[in-house]
């Protein structure tokens, strides 16, 4: 297998799934500053979607958006389960993953893409106005808030570090490096990120 890499919250994601795991891939990286991931041959050969990062699998085939990449590598290697050992487990922590992505994942890289990155990606893709930054940003807020309150164990699946764990702790750190903070009030979440912080993968 081989990861085709770079830099930003998606890659760390499944960097840091693999680092769980035990796994070595070899990577390959892309430079998405300078755009490769949206020229050939990488956009025609690779993720006709232009996005990173992109596995390949021994036989050739790609595997590309972040989840489905860290689903195949879970079936492959089960051992330590991050998405569940049973289906319950694994129902559990495909609905919080799925809540975190569309409520604060989403809005949150948004935000930044039609405010901060707009610069980098409105040659790139369509983006919202300039104007609805401030509204997107605020959206990923209340809804972290809003799981904040729903929190009570070590992680997002109480005892379990799980793949939800993973996505969270991904973008959250990206948001603290374009302006979006975790919020003071947001206390289970503060404690959180201090307990994923100090696993060795994060750095990953």
């Amino acid at each position: 297998m081989k990861l085709y890499d770079s830099i930003g919250p998606n890659p760390h994601v499944v960097r840091m799934f693999i680092a769980e795991k035990g796994m070595t891939i070899p990577t390959q990286k892309v430079d998405l500053m300078a755009g490769e991931n949206r020229k050939p041959p990488y956009n025609e050969a690779v993720n006709t979607a232009g996005q990173i990062p992109a596995l390949e699998l021994d036989n050739g085939h790609k595997v590309c958006e972040i989840l489905p990449i860290c689903e195949y590598l879970e079936e492959v290697q089960p051992s330590p389960p991050l998405i569940g050992a049973n289906a319950e487990e694994r129902a559990e922590t495909r609905m919080w993953t799925r809540r975190i992505d569309l409520n604060i994942c989403e809005p949150m890289a948004n935000g930044f893409r039609a405010a901060e990155g707009r610069p980098l990606f409105e040659s790139r893709m369509k983006l919202v106005g300039a104007e609805g930054a401030a509204d997107l940003k605020a959206i990923a807020k209340d809804r972290l808030l809003w799981l904040d309150g729903q929190m009570s164990g070590d992680y997002v699946c109480g005892g379990r570090f799980t793949l939800a764990d993973i996505l969270l702790y991904g973008f959250l750190t990206f948001g603290a490096t374009v302006g979006q903070p975790v919020p003071d009030e947001a206390k289970w979440v503060k404690g959180w990120m201090e307990r994923v912080k100090a696993r060795p993968s994060s750095a990953a």
